[in-house]
């Protein structure tokens, strides 16, 4: 066993080993499962994103697949404000097909929707967008990868004409030599992904972190630019407009290789450093030396995260940070470009294969006459029975139970009574619904609303694929089977297919691997063409790269080496400029407030908060505030707080720090009821990608 594997759950069964990745992060850390008669041991993995390491997240992984909380048997609420009770899976399915229909006589098709995850396998994904097309004939199908890589994807589209996280293999962070991470914090929310920056600063390159916090990433760069939240568009126009006065642009590469840059030229030449000083709180010296850092070196990478895209103008901040990659010549090159971390587990493959509400399988788009038809074709049904364009997330959530929204919601991988921005006004329309569905191991905060729970299947208990913050797809192994009375939510949807029928078609499968060969069919000739990747393909080797068309043709590890996939071959330009946040600070709210997450727990925390080494490590949400701001509302470290915005509160307590800005509050947003974040989150969405104003709003601080 390696070092540090530790005995997780009891399995009574002889010892069986299964190489495999961990359940949370898209870094995907490769582990492997063990399971004697004492238990399952997890074990790192050396494998190309982790090299042997694991995150405590990882390590106690395997404490849930036996934990006391978990649900083995469905449960039925039989009247509005009644108990969950215990059921049989045919009473409960039952009671799920004939109330969809009920409400679908009712109302029409539409009246039913789906909420999907970004933690959902591939085929998962596939499966869910199949059954709301095909079953049930509705637009209405959307997931929480909305609320995380939505905006980076937009830009990515309309830059390069193709969204992957990652357009090259991770290691290249370790052959740069000055890596610019605009709204990350890897060092807490993806630790192994260090030992790659490790690398870079061993051959003498430099880290520059751009964030609001001292984070532990901060803490570790050559160079902590510290804007005030919502300027990084600025930011990056800045270092652009130097490195065009300075004379460091890439002609050759922006002449071959771009279009559009002379709109650029013109916008950026009006974001004078000092100006942008002014603005950001961004030293003009940080500034040129971020700029110089990035163009007089031979290998230079952008990162971009969730502290620069979850803003209403998200799509345009990374487009600039794009801007200004492409104009230093970086796309394409080894050890160079640009890229933006993925957050969920399965955050890539989960916007790939048709849960998103404007997506086909393959990356393509819904109202594609050729998409519509070629994927139809798969699912053997006629191409005009196919729903149009759904709407994104938050609209669809926030009209459920309305006239226009739909009365009937199951939910898939996802809990957003805590994860939704306005969480209060989210949870107020779940509780207006006729049927609420949700599928899951845990009675989550949303399980807690629903009619009607479905225990599902954990990570370690199925097979599948993955594909990670590098659009490298990975086999997710099982190493034993499910409790009794638990299904995998394949299951679920093809038994619910099988009793609602409705929709024609070829039957939905339940096996994963059929599932996957059925993708690889729907996909192929798409964007995220997964035509040539296959189970044993992927088992010969440490993953395959998509897009990969021909079983017998190579994978692709780095896209835009000769070429963009747009339809003259260069990348797009877009100008942009910046504009404040949704909601400018007042009289009545003076400070910005922003989320995020730190180390030990992870998203929503419905897993997280029940490992007992975890909540050790993090008990409790807090607010981050720095002394001077304390010091002037009268508070002191540990003491209980209010943070107030327009739409609702938190309290929790006080966490003093020279780490965050004097005019800026934080907090985690893994803690449910009165230390829920994201009661005040603004609802604000970009205009583009449907991307809410996560990271700041206004808000006042005051003792609780």
């Amino acid at each position: 066993m390696t070092d540090g594997a530790r005995t997780a759950t009891r399995t009574g069964s002889r010892p069986v080993e299964a190489a495999t990745h961990c359940p949370y992060c898209a870094l995907q850390c490769g582990m492997v499962l063990r399971a004697t008669g004492g238990g399952v041991e997890v074990a790192a993995r050396d494998f190309p994103t982790n090299r042997g390491g694991l995150c405590q997240k990882g390590w106690t992984a395997g404490d849930l697949l036996d934990h006391p909380d978990r649900l083995t048997t469905p449960l039925l609420r039989d009247r509005p404000g009644g108990e969950l009770r215990p059921a049989t899976w045919d009473e409960a399915l039952g009671r799920v097909a004939a109330r969809v229909q009920d409400v679908q006589h009712r109302h029409g098709p539409d009246a039913v929707a789906l909420f999907g995850g970004g933690g959902l396998t591939n085929e998962k994904a596939y499966a869910l967008g199949r059954f709301a097309r095909v079953t049930l004939r509705t637009r209405h199908i959307d997931y929480n990868g909305r609320w995380c890589m939505s905006s980076a994807a937009a830009a990515g589209n309309r830059a390069f004409g193709i969204d992957r996280g990652l357009p090259f293999p991770l290691a290249d962070l370790g052959r740069a030599d000055t890596l610019l991470l605009v709204g990350a914090n890897p060092a807490e929310t993806m630790p192994p992904l260090m030992r790659h920056v490790a690398d870079l600063r061993e051959r003498g390159g430099r880290l520059i972190v751009v964030d609001p916090r001292a984070t532990a990433t901060a803490r570790q760069a050559d160079l902590h630019l510290q804007p005030l939240p919502g300027t990084d568009l600025a930011v990056a126009n800045a270092l652009l407009h130097i490195a065009l006065t300075e004379g460091w642009l890439d002609r050759a590469y922006v002449a071959e290789r771009t279009t559009g840059f002379d709109e650029v030229r013109r916008t950026v030449a009006g974001y004078w450093p000092a100006e942008v000083e002014r603005l950001s709180g961004v030293p003009v010296a940080d500034l040129y030396a971020t700029a110089r850092a990035l163009a007089t070196v031979d290998r230079a990478v952008v990162l971009t995260a969730r502290g620069a895209e979850q803003h209403a103008k998200g799509v345009d901040t990374v487009t600039a940070f794009i801007n200004l990659a492409l104009a230093l010549g970086l796309p394409g090159r080894p050890g160079s470009g640009y890229g933006c971390l993925t957050g969920q587990g399965n955050g890539q493959g989960g916007r790939e294969h048709g849960q998103k509400a404007d997506q086909l399988p393959g990356y393509r788009r819904i109202d594609d006459p050729a998409a519509r038809e070629h994927v139809a074709g798969v699912w053997g049904v006629d191409p005009d029975t196919l729903p149009g364009p759904g709407v994104p997330a938050y609209q669809l959530l926030d009209a459920l139970g309305t006239p226009s929204g739909a009365r009937a919601l199951l939910v898939f991988g996802s809990n957003p009574v805590v994860s939704a921005p306005r969480a209060a006004r989210v949870e107020s329309r779940l509780r207006a619904l006729d049927l609420l569905v949700v599928a899951d191991f845990v009675r989550s905060e949303t399980a807690e609303l629903a009619d009607v729970v479905l225990p599902v299947a954990q990570w370690a208990e199925e097979d599948g694929t993955m594909t990670n913050l590098e659009g490298r797809v990975l086999r997710r192994r099982a190493l034993r089977e499910p409790p009794a009375g638990v299904r995998t939510e394949l299951e679920i949807l093809a038994a619910l297919a099988e009793r609602l029928s409705s929709g024609g078609g070829t039957p939905l499968p339940a096996d994963p691997r059929e599932v996957f060969a059925e993708l690889g069919r729907a996909s192929s000739g798409g964007p995220a063409d997964y035509a040539g990747i296959t189970w044993d393909r992927i088992d010969a080797d440490t993953g395959v790269f998509w897009p990969c068309p021909d079983r017998d043709g190579p994978d692709t590890p780095r896209l835009f080496t000769d070429r963009f996939p747009t339809p003259d071959g260069r990348a797009r330009f877009h100008a942009v400029t910046h504009r404040p946040a949704a909601e400018p600070v007042c009289a009545d709210y003076p400070l910005h407030f922003t989320t995020g997450r730190v180390l030990a727990q992870y998203q929503s925390g419905a897993q997280t908060r029940r490992v007992a080494a975890l909540r050790r490590a993090a008990p409790g949400g807090f607010v981050e505030l720095h002394p001077d701001l304390a010091a002037r509302i009268g508070v002191t470290e540990g003491a209980p707080v209010r943070v107030v915005s327009r739409r609702g509160e938190l309290r929790a307590p006080a966490r003093l720090s020279t780490a965050i800005r004097p005019d800026t509050v934080f907090a985690p947003f893994h803690w449910p009821g009165a230390q829920r974040a994201n009661s005040v989150t603004n609802d604000a969405l970009d205009p583009v990608s449907g991307m809410p104003e996560f990271k700041i709003c206004a808000v006042r601080v005051e003792p609780a």
